[in-house]
């Protein structure tokens, strides 16, 4: 379940976005000006950005400079040459300018999604006071290491990649699978409160909030 984070502040064209990306089975975050997007993205780190240019407040351009990690498809009305080499040069993965096709869109999105799957281990996920590199597998908590089991590890970072969605013990456990094979329903509780209490000894504050009767969810201030 990707998460792509719209920022754009037309809202006609990012709530006909989400509602396409939605039917795709894609999550959707939204932001409608720079500032918005600067605070969406220190508390979550959405799989993909669609990023409009001329934004109210920051710009366009000032947020991209910010952008680390996450692929960036710029949807601009500028068309200029230039305006479209400075943002490829300045850390986007691809341009497209308005009006522009939706499945071509949809096309381009698959594809950078496809190529940062390949690439995941390279990608820093950051939420709040929560850093994991995914490359190293190690976890900071307010800048200082944190020592986890390969389960606990498992959890929080599918935790971190959806951040503010509440995950259900099966997504939890599907979602895991590959890297811990051995963690069942009976033991994802007592990893899950072993993970938070090693968080809460550095952080000072619980992270992962439960929510009764569905699931866990990061809670990021």
């Amino acid at each position: 379940m990707p998460n792509i984070a719209i920022i754009d502040d037309d809202v006609y064209i990012g709530n006909m976005l989400e509602e396409i990306l939605k039917k795709e089975g894609y999550q959707v975050s939204r932001a409608y000006s720079g500032t918005e997007a600067i605070m969406l993205l220190s508390n979550s780190s959405p799989d993909l950005i669609l990023l409009d240019l001329m934004l109210p407040g920051i710009s366009g351009e000032e947020v991209l400079a910010k952008i680390h990690g996450i692929p960036v498809i710029v949807l601009s009305a500028k068309a200029d040459v230039r305006d479209k080499v400075n943002v490829l040069l300045g850390g986007a993965v691809d341009y497209m300018t308005k009006p522009f096709d939706t499945n071509e869109l949809l096309a381009r999105i698959t594809v950078q999604l496809r190529s940062g799957s390949d690439c995941e281990d390279r990608h820093i996920i950051t939420c709040g006071d929560i850093s994991i590199d995914t490359n190293l597998r190690s976890v900071t908590v307010c800048g200082k290491y944190v020592h986890l089991t390969k389960t606990e590890y498992a959890i929080l970072k599918i935790l971190m990649r959806n951040t503010n969605q509440v995950l259900t013990k099966a997504q939890i456990l599907d979602g895991i699978f590959e890297d811990t094979p051995d963690c069942v329903e009976s033991s994802l509780k007592v990893h899950i409160s072993n993970l938070r209490k090693k968080l809460r000894e550095i952080g000072g504050k619980d992270y992962i909030e439960s929510v009764w009767g569905i699931g866990f969810k990061m809670h990021i201030e």
